[in-house]
């Protein structure tokens, strides 16, 4: 990869995929949600936004090192763009952007060799992609990371807000070790993270929609 570690949104891709199959875990579309949040979350974590209330204010609007997060960056209004001073609603962003952010990191790591991108054909006609690992073999590594973090009772804030995004977007049951208890703790943790909190009501409603026949 093109920075010494991993941030949040590569991680959660990384847990996220089938190794061998390139398909996700989950829903796909809870995902991109996922990935939203797990972006937002490593712009808070290195000081770029704030969270008040369930708005989000960009707080340094110079762009990071990172190129794929200065992109993501640039999605969120700049403060002097913002129609109020409340900043964006972050489950409303979650909902919007969750695609967006997905394909920014999908493409990056096919181009840091650690994906690879395959091209499939539903019924013969329409493309869809699948991201097996890649010769760069990450995928294992993020997975010990995490069950380190998991043993260790996610220790860290990196490591709690991973947990959430984890939970919220259902793959606790797939990368998780530990059993119930661990598992009902990243649960928790969703609570307390607010940008898996926001992910995981923008999930809530999606199913509600569903079940309702909405689409």
């Amino acid at each position: 990869m093109s920075q010494e570690a991993p941030t949040l949104p590569e991680e959660l891709l990384l847990l996220a995929l089938d190794p061998g199959r390139g398909r996700p875990f989950c829903r796909n579309r809870y995902l991109e949600f996922g990935m939203a949040g797990a972006a937002l979350a490593e712009l808070e974590l290195q000081g770029r936004i704030s969270e008040s209330h369930g708005k989000v204010t960009v707080e340094q609007p110079l762009l990071p090192h990172d190129p794929v997060l200065a992109q993501v960056l640039e999605l969120l209004p700049a403060p002097d763009k913002r129609k109020s001073a409340g900043g964006v609603g972050a489950r409303y962003w979650v909902r919007r952007s969750g695609r967006t952010v997905e394909g920014l990191y999908l493409d990056h790591l096919v181009d840091e060799d650690v994906l690879t991108r395959e091209t499939r054909r539903f019924a013969g006609l329409l493309p869809y992609y699948r991201h097996p690992a890649g010769p760069r073999g990450w995928s294992a590594p993020a997975r010990d990371r995490f069950l380190t973090a998991e043993a260790a009772g996610f220790p860290d804030p990196r490591s709690r807000a991973l947990a959430a995004l984890v939970s919220a977007v259902g793959l606790s049951r797939i990368v998780a070790r530990e059993g119930w208890t661990s598992r009902s703790a990243m649960r928790t943790l969703i609570k307390e993270e607010w940008p898996a909190h926001a992910v995981h009501r923008t999930i809530q409603r999606d199913r509600a929609r569903r079940s309702s026949g909405g689409g």
